[in-house]
């Protein structure tokens, strides 16, 4: 029996008046979790479906379906309900979805370009979903799914068209466990989950984790801890609906470690219920770690692929090095190439749906990411590969190493380097509400007194809007796309090279 399943059942039987799941609906016990998931798993065995997918936002429904679904032996397609409408279309055709849960199906088909979607009343009489129903989708062609394939997980990547990566039950529990051994998760947790269960970090993190150790989890709609989107975020009422909510543990991406720091340093009461938060997705800035440190909040760094399963790597209490992503989990091995280029080993995925090419025979995974292992075992990753820009001087640069020290300056939100074969850096700022041009300046000159010469900013613009996947300038997780924003600004970064060397030549 599956670890997850065994689980269930295991908690339903020593605990069963426990909380297992708590949203504004309320709350569902260990007991209660494992009778509905049954029922949901019964429905969803009579539909006959090849693969499911899920297209809501977070609640207790979204977690039973999820369960259900692996109860039932059967794929689940979660679908971030940020992707842009090509991605949807892009989502429901490759992964062959014949089924589909929502609360939202006016919206998907909308996305979707979704005609004729036939309803099912099979979920509309269960006791437990109150926003959540089925439909049968339009049939569609699709790739053949890996053996063993349990979860399709869409990565948007640096490409228009998001990349399915297929999972098996292995995969998942193995990192699932390992996450709550690392985070010491127990049953007095209460882990709030602040990214969206459609995020496979957050499906396994929030979801899995907790729910081997039998914790609490809550589950709010992401709307009533003020959270949009991909990126939108209203400050004040995240902190209160922290607050409010009382976790133990919870996921972040900086920018909301970002945004806790802004205001933990503009005099708000930092949340006193939290003792572990992991924080990854993007790089970080060892000297934003360090400020969250000094406001004691317990944040600790890590690092995954979609295609591990999320994490490969991550800091905790006994075993953290600020600037680090931690130790790699148990279950894998880390090495580095000639080049610098991080690879993990151990990692038996199921590849790529559609693509042939990457085997569960693979004898190692290529991140992309470069990077180094210390004499401690920590992992340090230093940018990416593809990143990796040589000046007009011969320097090779890391421009995440560059981001990471800029976004850690309280006025700057978003940054984005350019420097490629140019005689000086630049940057596309993003500033924070109010930030003035002379607090911009500031910041930006904190930053270089921590970067040699060569990796300084002596020029900067303003960018028009943030970076986001809604304006295609980013991934779902934050990651800048680079091509992109060189091409948005090129005409101004162009500009201001121009300006400055006439202004180095006058001088």
């Amino acid at each position: 029996m599956s670890l997850i399943v065994e689980a269930l059942y295991q908690h339903a039987a020593a605990t069963p008046n426990e909380i297992a799941l708590y949203d504004a609906h309320g709350t569902l016990s260990y007991a209660e979790l494992l009778a509905q998931v049954q029922t949901v798993a019964d429905r969803l065995r009579k539909l006959s479906p090849r693969v499911i997918g899920i297209y809501a936002d977070n609640s207790r429904e979204w977690a039973v379906a999820d369960l259900a679904a692996w109860l039932a032996n059967i794929p689940i397609v979660p679908l971030p309900t940020f992707f842009s409408s090509t991605q949807i279309a892009h989502v429901l055709q490759k992964a062959g979805i014949d089924f589909i849960l929502s609360d939202n199906f006016e919206h998907l088909a909308q996305q979707a370009s979704l005609q004729n979607i036939e309803s099912f009343p099979h979920f509309e009489t269960c006791s437990f979903f109150n926003e959540l129903r089925c439909a049968r989708l339009p049939a569609a062609a699709s790739a053949a799914l890996p053996g063993d394939t349990w979860k399709i997980t869409f990565t948007s990547g640096t490409t228009g068209d998001p990349k399915g990566v297929c999972l098996g039950r292995e995969q998942l529990e193995i990192v699932a466990a390992q996450l709550r051994d690392a985070s010491a998760a127990n049953r007095d947790d209460r882990h709030l989950c602040m990214l969206p269960l459609s995020t496979l970090l957050e499906n396994i993190g929030g979801l899995y984790a907790p729910l081997l150790a039998g914790a609490t989890i809550c589950l709010p709609k992401l709307s009533q801890l003020g959270l949009a989107g991909s990126s939108g975020l209203h400050p004040a009422q995240w902190l209160a609906a922290i607050k409010t909510w009382q976790p133990t543990t919870a996921i972040m991406v900086p920018q909301l470690l970002q945004a806790l720091i802004a205001l933990g340093r503009a005099g708000a009461s930092m949340p006193d219920s939290l003792r572990y938060v992991a924080v990854g997705g993007a790089p970080i800035s060892a000297s934003l770690l360090h400020a969250a440190h000094t406001l004691r909040v317990p944040v600790y760094e890590g690092y995954g692929l979609s295609e591990c399963a999320s994490v490969i790597a991550v800091n905790h209490p006994q075993s953290n090095r600020i600037g680090s992503v931690g130790k790699p989990l148990p279950h894998i091995r880390v090495s580095c190439a000639d080049d610098g280029e991080i690879r993990i080993h151990g990692m038996h995925w199921r590849g790529y749906l559609g693509d042939d090419s990457k085997t569960a025979d693979t004898d190692f995974i290529a991140t992309g990411d470069i990077g180094y292992l210390d004499d401690a075992g920590f992992l340090f990753i230093t940018g990416r590969k593809k990143n990796i820009f040589i000046t007009a001087f011969g320097r090779n640069v890391a421009p995440e190493w560059i981001e990471r020290e800029l976004v850690a300056q309280a006025p700057i939100l978003q940054a984005a380097v350019i420097g490629e074969a140019r005689p000086f850096n630049c940057a596309v700022i993003v500033a924070r509400t109010g930030a003035s041009v002379s607090a911009i300046e500031a910041a930006i000159e904190s930053a270089n007194h921590r970067l040699p010469d060569y990796a300084r900013i002596q020029a900067w613009i303003f960018a028009a809007e943030a970076f986001s996947s809604a304006n295609e300038l980013a991934t779902t997780n934050g990651r800048l796309r680079r091509n992109r924003i060189y091409s948005a600004y090129a005409q101004r970064i162009d500009a201001l090279y121009q300006t400055e060397m006439k202004i180095a030549g006058a001088v």
